[in-house]
């Protein structure tokens, strides 16, 4: 760009400015330059997202996302994604490893639950502190 902003005519000073601004960027922050093959956008990405969300409001009838999508999202959106890659069968399911299974879902009740704790703090603080308190006050092992 510094050796052809003769050629940019009255743009001449935004180049200049584009170049001084630029300089300030994180190192490796436009590394898909450096990478051969690497996409340069990720436009793709941001079409799937965007279709997941269009899909979902329409499902729900809602003007926003739904908090689901937050909640259970990773397991959402990679469902949304293997449909779409080609069509799923009982036989799919039948290959799944179990025990990973049981982790996913146990670290989406987790997330489930600490919401549920959320929503009762900021629904009445006082007692949800006054139960947690009793909860830590309480004796170790049964006199």
């Amino acid at each position: 760009m510094a050796r052809h902003r003769a050629k940019a005519g009255p743009l001449a000073e935004a180049v200049e400015h584009f170049r001084k601004v630029s300089r300030s960027y994180r190192p490796g922050l436009f590394h898909c330059y450096a990478v051969a093959d690497l996409p340069r956008t990720n436009n793709g990405l941001e079409q799937l997202f965007g279709s997941y969300r269009r899909h979902e409001r329409r499902a729900t009838g809602r003007k926003t996302n739904s908090s689901a999508t937050v909640l259970r999202g990773p397991v959402r959106v990679i469902a949304a994604v293997a449909t779409r890659l080609r069509r799923q069968d009982a036989g799919d399911l039948a290959g799944v490893d179990r025990q990973r299974w049981r982790e996913v879902r146990a670290r989406l009740e987790r997330r489930c639950h600490a919401r549920v704790l959320r929503a009762q703090f900021r629904r009445d603080p006082a007692a949800y502190l006054s139960r947690l308190e009793q909860l830590l006050c309480q004796p170790a092992l049964p006199a």
